[in-house]
Formats: structure tokens, sequence, C-alpha cells
């Protein structure tokens, strides 16, 4: 719809011969009888508009009624302010609207030259003939025109508009009534003359058909129509109250219907500014969404291209296990000589880099056993040497912490203020939580909860701990409260465990990447060093998911730290993992437990996410569910309910275990780390309440993670970056080293820089421990408008240093894609361009075949390529590959 032309379709842009054509059809006396008997007077127009198109004027019905709106604004104007615009002359149509309006007689105009004569009404036979002329050849109405209908000429003046100077009015004739009639009628007219401000004498009007079919008697029985028409035999009395009428027209509401008008005609330029703007809109997210079309269809090349090399590699390896035996032989269509080269030349090159990577996360195991030595930091004189390491040990995340705690966004505070998306926190449920905090049964106040307590947390507050876990975990037995410690959160949990399990300088394995804040838990406060199980991306034949804990992974870590001499006493276990979303197996629970039974290790169990898995399609199996466990006494299990239940600033963690001298041994540490009474009571009213935990809140809290977990996720498949799709938690593990111009932790650093300098804040692989620099850690439990405003500027950022190396890229002769970068395959939405290279030489086939697979089962690539789309496409060179697996 074109909404441009209706603001000229309201009665502008008339020219003069339109107007005068227009004038002469409105100011029929009939007409103006039927416009005012009628309240709606559409239908006079429309038909006064069909008479205008047989004269070849288009105009339409609404048309000429603003057209007769605006001129008798203008009239009333000029007449009420007795103003003479344009230099002093009057308005051109001004007398003829004056005539029509106060009942004058009308008048007929011609020019002649510079000067206007007057010119007598037709009358007698004229008038006959040119009343039959105009009903017959002009007007549709069915009657005839008044034989005293105007005729309107205009005249072009010398100045900057144009005026009509009336000739002296025609001769007037009377019909006379009765002389009683007469008498009364110069009676009122004397008594008026005071009263009206124009002397003015009326014309009689001959009975006719009105344009609506109105005959004069039927016209007679109204009232109204009797005070606003003269007629013959009307009495003074009627003309007096017509006169009163015209008088009362002159009313301060024009003034604001004017108002009104103009208010009118400004509304619609401001629609019409509005469309035109949505208009604009719609075209720029258009070519936005064609820009994402084209780089989709560009990642989806290069996939196809990384799969087709790979399955290159699997060709090579068969043609040199069956070189002499097998009837296997490479097709004399295709020439993977160079492609084959270009492979070895990088997995040459690949294992160099790899054999650099063991050495420096050698190198840094070394220091992060020998890190409880601080002789190579400046000394604090007031700080002991565990002081003055604790005072420098901070990251990028304390870093990030304190600008944004000086920066908060806030929608009407502070709206350029940092987005958090670094802490992990729930902040979709603020609603659901306070609602239920704050009901009657919460607010209790008893003695003993302002006492002091058993140093384990009360006991009401245990059983009832001991039951939801037995409930939630889905344990096969009921768990014991005497079992249960209670503390003011995990990170105190973690401290107290590592410090009655390890001894200052012994050590617990945790594999990598973690949340950060175990390192500060366990090795600030215990003094228990941490080893490293690195994971990686990387697909082969054993890990069938990037980043995936194995037990031979566990098995050389904890060798190679033995063979350093430092003391393994544990094992820490994330499930579900923080920061990669992995839910363990039960299968995979259990070698984990085994491999601790054979090394006589601990676990620690973590399990503070176990309430937020939010797709069904995810099942989490916690360790207090399973049978029968491999070493119970050395199996300790933690949950807390600043995760699950949204509310991280309520410090709350549990401690399950069966061994009653680790139960003890961190009960008395409770004196540093208890929670006071009045929170026991409102943790235990709110574990009690199963009904509202079931049906409201996890409902809620699930279907809202699950709603911004796929903003995020889409956002992020529209900007092509690679990631995890896990179920769990309220993170997003993000691969960004398409980004990173040497692949260094250094310059991740510079780009989590670059994020917080664009107001959002995120957590970086370093603050992980991540053997791969580029990952990062994103937090989508969040507000929608906050969610939205944060990818904004995620985007902008990535944009921009895209197009940086991009440019740098054209400046340098190009060599090859980034080398020694992993490709996180398994369950990754997008593959991330770095691929590590691997030699086909050192690879073996299964390894191949499950990077293939993985591969295959990331992308539609299969759906999109059947074996008979491609026959059909590509009939050579499938009949190459037929020969060469021996189907033909």
């Amino acid at each position: 719809m074109d909404f441009r032309g209706k603001k000229y379709e309201r009665g502008s842009n008339w020219s003069d011969p339109e107007v005068v054509e227009l004038l002469q059809l409105w100011a029929d006396e009939s007409v103006q009888i039927e416009l005012e008997s009628c309240l709606r007077n559409q239908h006079v127009f429309n038909r006064i508009a069909e008479v205008l198109r047989e004269k070849g004027i288009h105009r339409t019905g609404d048309q000429c009624r603003e057209k007769i709106k605006k001129m008798k604004l203008e009239y009333r104007r000029i007449k009420d302010n007795s103003k003479t615009p344009r230099g002093g002359r009057t308005w051109k149509f001004y007398e003829v609207m004056d005539r029509v309006l106060t009942s004058r007689p009308a008048l007929a105009y011609g020019s002649l030259s510079s000067s206007m004569m007057a010119q007598q009404v037709l009358q007698g036979s004229m008038v006959e003939s040119y009343h039959h002329q105009f009903a017959s050849s002009t007007l549709p109405f069915g009657h005839s025109q008044h034989p005293e209908l105007m005729e309107i000429k205009c005249e072009e003046v010398n100045s900057d508009g144009h005026s009509l100077t009336p000739e002296p009015p025609q001769a007037m004739s009377y019909q006379q009534g009765s002389p009683e009639e007469q008498e009364m009628e110069r009676a009122f007219l004397e008594r008026a003359q005071n009263d009206s401000p124009i002397s003015r004498v009326e014309i009689p009007i001959e009975t006719s058909v009105s344009p609506s079919g109105f005959s004069e008697p039927n016209m007679a029985n109204s009232s109204r129509i009797q005070n606003v028409v003269p007629r013959p035999g009307f009495s003074a009395l009627h003309r007096l109250r017509k006169k009163r009428k015209g008088q009362r027209m002159r009313d301060p509401l024009d003034d604001l219907l004017l108002k009104t008008l103009t208010s009118q005609r400004a509304m619609e330029e401001r629609f019409l500014q509005m469309e035109e703007r949505r208009f604009q809109r719609d075209l720029d997210a258009e070519e936005r969404r064609m820009q994402l079309e084209q780089r989709r269809f560009e990642l989806e090349r290069e996939h196809e291209f990384r799969m087709f090399n790979v399955f290159a590699q699997m060709l090579s390896i068969l043609k040199q296990s069956h070189s002499g035996s097998s009837s296997v032989a490479m097709p004399r269509g295709l020439d993977f000589s160079q492609a084959l080269s270009e492979i070895e030349g990088m997995g040459g090159r690949g294992g160099n880099l790899q054999e650099m990577r063991v050495r420096l996360l050698a190198k840094r195991r070394v220091d992060v056993h020998g890190f409880c030595n601080p002789s190579g930091f400046q000394r604090s004189p007031y700080l002991s040497a565990r002081g003055n390491f604790a005072s420098i040990f901070q990251g990028s995340s304390e870093e990030g912490y304190k600008a944004y705690h000086a920066d908060k966004y806030d929608e009407d505070k502070n709206p350029n203020g940092i987005i958090n998306f670094g802490t992990s926190e729930n902040k979709l449920c603020f609603d659901l939580m306070s609602k239920r905090l704050t009901q009657a049964d919460m607010n209790v106040i008893d003695p003993p909860l302002l006492q002091y307590p058993d140093w384990k947390g009360h006991l009401f507050l245990r059983e009832e701990v001991a039951r939801f876990l037995t409930y939630y975990c889905k344990a096969p037995a009921p768990l014991k409260a005497e079992n249960v410690i209670v503390l003011n959160g995990c990170g105190s949990l973690f401290s107290a465990l590592a410090t009655v399990l390890c001894d200052p300088g012994e050590a617990v394995l945790i594999a990598t990447p973690f949340y950060g804040g175990i390192t500060q838990s366990v090795f600030l406060y215990g003094n228990v060093k941490l080893v490293y199980v690195y994971l990686d991306s990387k697909i082969t034949g054993t890990n069938t998911r990037p980043f995936q804990l194995t037990v031979e992974k566990l098995e050389k870590a904890l060798q190679d730290a033995r063979a350093e001499g430092v003391t393994v006493r544990a094992l820490i276990l994330l499930n579900p993992q923080n920061p990669l979303g992995d839910i363990y197996s039960l299968s995979e629970l259990r070698d984990y437990l085994e491999f601790a039974k054979r090394h006589e290790l601990h676990v620690i169990v973590d399990e503070i996410y176990m309430l937020s898995v939010f797709d069904e399609s995810a099942t989490f199996h916690s360790v207090l569910g399973m049978d029968r466990l491999p070493d119970p006494q050395r199996t300790h299990v933690m949950w807390g309910i600043s995760k699950d239940f949204a509310v991280s600033g309520i410090r709350f963690g549990t401690l399950y275990t069966e061994n009653q001298d680790v139960a003890n041994a961190v009960a008395s540490l409770c004196y540093f780390h208890g929670v006071c009474g009045p929170v026991q009571h409102k943790v235990a009213q709110l574990l009690r309440d199963r009904d509202w935990i079931n049906q409201v809140y996890l409902r809620a809290n699930h279907a809202r993670l699950k709603a911004a977990h796929t903003y995020v996720t889409d956002e992020l498949k529209t900007l092509g970056v690679p990631f995890l799709n896990r179920n769990a938690g309220f993170f997003v593990w993000i691969d960004f080293r398409k980004y990173l111009k040497t692949g260094t932790f250094e310059e991740e650093l510079l780009l989590w820089k670059r994020f917080l300098d664009n107001k959002v804040l995120l957590s970086c692989g370093k603050a992980f421990e991540c053997s791969e620099p580029g990952w990062f850690r994103i937090i989508f439990a969040d507000k929608t408008h906050r969610l939205q405003l944060g990818m904004q500027r995620i985007r902008k950022v990535l944009e921009e240093h895209e197009q940086e190396i991009l440019a740098e890229e054209k400046e340098q002769p190009c060599q090859s894609d980034q080398d020694g970068k992993a490709d996180s395959t398994d369950e990754v939405i997008f593959v991330s361009r770095h691929q590590e290279p691997t030699c086909a030489s050192s690879s073996s086939l299964g390894d191949l075949i499950g990077l293939l697979q993985q591969q295959m089962r990331s992308s539609d690539w299969l759906q999109k390529n059947t074996a008979e789309q491609f026959a059909q496409e590509k009939p050579e060179i499938y009949d190459v590959f037929s020969k060469l697996v021996g189907k033909q």
C-alpha cells in the first residue's frame, strides 16, 4: 500500500478552473439544502465528484469535501479576523463563499480584459434553457439546477495570489406574499437591523427537487431546513433565525477545528516517516539475511572439503596396508598425490608442534606443582610467604570482576555499563524465588536459630537434606542425616576437604578445563597442589567427543606426577562439568571410581548443577544413585542451592560422605564456615516443599534455561562460531580460535580485553586451565534484553577482529590455516576452520574413521549428498569410486 499518496488525496493541489467547477456545483441551492438536511453528506460529494469526472476533473468525494472544508475555514478566518492577506487584496473566492454561506444572491462573473463586468442572472426563457442544459449534461442528480446558479470566473492579478472583485449585484426579484406576512416581515427586519452586521436582501427560491430526491413539500416538515433555506412565503422570523445562525457559526471552535486538522496532517506526516524507516529496516534485515546465507554456504563447502580430505587419508592408508595383496588401487581419475604430500608436510609440522606442546604442558605442570614457592615475587614486609602469594594470585577473572563491579550494566541507571556473561549465576528465576522465600512459613525466628548449632548443621536441616538427595539423586536406599555436613557454600567444602585429606605440598588430580574457583579453594586455602589432566578438542578413535575424560588420561597424569615426586591424594570430578557442560554416563562414572579405588584415591564429586539439566534428552546420573560404590569410604559428594535454585547470594553447601572420620574432621572446620540459623530454617522449608519444586520451579527454570540457551546458540550459529552443544548448566563452551592470529594465550587475553572494552565480560580458557588457546565460556542464564545487547556487542567485536585479520592476511603471503589447531567436531554445531593436521604415517585407520564419523554426525552432509544424487551429478567420479571399493 502506498501511504505517500494519502497525503495528497485529501483536497490539496486544486487548480483555479477546478475550484470554479467545484463551487458551481456546491453552490447550487438544492445541494445546499441537502447538505444542511443530512447528518452524513458523503453521498452528496460523491455525486459532485461524478459530475466533475464527466467534465474531465478526476477527484474523489473525499477530496471535494476536504477542499470545501478548507475554503470554509479560510473564509471564516478572513471574516472573523478582518484580515486581507496577500498585499491587501482580498481572497479571490471570498465573495463567492460569502454569498453562499450567508444566503446572499448568487453572482455571475465574467472577465473582460483586466476588469470584471457584472452579468445579469439568466431569467425567463434563458433561465429555462440554461437550467435544462446544466441538468441534462452535468448533474446526475435527476433534477434541475436553480436558474440563479452563479458562474465563477477567475482573473490573474499582479500579486502573489488571485482575487475576485464583485460587480454590482444583479437585480433582485421578490415574490410577494399576503399583506399580513409583508407587514410582519417588515417589522422583524427593522428590529434586526441593530443586531445584524450585514444588511442583506433575501432572494426567493423556486420550488425544485433536491439532489437526494427530496421535494420542497417534504422538506417543509423539517424545522431545521425552514430556518436555513429561505423560500417563497417564509416569514421574516425565519430569515432572522437564519441570520443569527450565521452569526453563531463564527465561533471560536473554528480555531480548535483548524488546530485539529493541522495535528491530523502532522500525524500523517509522522506516520509516513515511520513507514519509510520500517521499510528501510526491512531492507537492511533482508540484506543481512542474504549475507548470513552466503556465509553459511561457505562454511558448508569448507566442511565438505574437510570430509573429503579425511576420506583421502583413509584411502592412502588402505593403499599402503594392502599394497601387496589387495586389489584396491588408487583411481587414475583422481590425483591425490599433491593433497597427500601437503597433508604429510602438515603432519610433520604438527608432530613438532605436538612435541612442543607436550614440553610446554610438562613445564606448566612443574610450575603448578611448585607455585607454592613465592620466591620470585616481590614480597610485602607485612605478609607471610603465603600471604604475599595470595595477594598477587589473580588472573583475568578477578580483573574482569573488578571492572564489572565498578561499571555494572543497568537498564535505567547505566545502560552503557558492562554486561556480565562471566559469572555463573542463574538470573532467570528471581520472581519465583523471591515469592517463595518471603512466604509466611519462611519467616520464623526461634531461640535455637539464634544460638550456636551443631557444627554439622541443625538436625532438622540435615534430615531434610538427606531426604532431598535421596529423592533427586535416586538413591537405592535412604540416605542418612548423620552423613550430611552443612557449610556456607561448596567453595568452603573444597577448602575443608583439601585440608583434611591432603597434607601441605600434596596434590589432587583434576581434568582441565575446570572451574577456576577450585584453585583458590584448594591451593590458596589448603596449600594443596593441583595436577592437571589436560583434555583437548581433538577427535580420535578413542575420543568420541571433544575434551573427553578417559581413564587412560587419568593414568598418564597420575604416573607423570608420581615420577616428579608429587603425592596425589584425591581426584576431583565435576558432574555436570563446568565449563564444558558434559554429563558423565554411569559407565564413565564407574570407570573413574574404579580407577581411584585402584590407586587408593579419594573422589570428590561436585554435583552442584544436578537439577540444572534443562533438556529431557539428557539424563543425569548421580554418584549417590549408583547401586554399589567401588569405594564408599573414599567417595564424597557435594551439592548446594546456589546454582539449582538461582540463589548464589545465599551461601549454602552440603557434603554427603559415609566416612565418619572425614565427616567429623570437616565438621570441626564448620566453626569457620557455618551457616546462620535463620538461613538453615529457610533452606529446610525450601527443600521440604517438594510439590512447589516439581510443579512450579523446576518446570519454569528448565523452560527458561532452554529458551535462553537456544537464543545464544542460534546467535553463535549465525556468526559461524563453533561451540559445544550441551544441555546442562548455565554456560556454552565457545571456540574463538579462528580469531587468534598465532594461536597463543597472549592473543586470547587480548581478545578477552577487547570484549571487556566493549562492555561485555566473558571468561577465557586460560582461567579454566584449558590447554588450547581461544576457548571462551559464556553464561546464558540471563534476561532476554541483556542477552540481546550482549550478543550485539560480541558480534561487533568479532566482526571488527575478523576484518583486521583478513586485512593482515592480504598484506602477508598466505601460507596455510593455523597450524596445531584441534578440530572440535563431536556435537559442535559449526566445525572450526582450524583443523589439526594429521600425519598419514602416524595416524591409525581407527582415528580417521572416528574423525570421519564425527564430521558426518555434526552436519547434514550425508542427507544433502546421497550416493544416487552424486551418481547423477558426477557419474565419472562415481564409477571410479565404485571400482575402488569393489562394487563393480
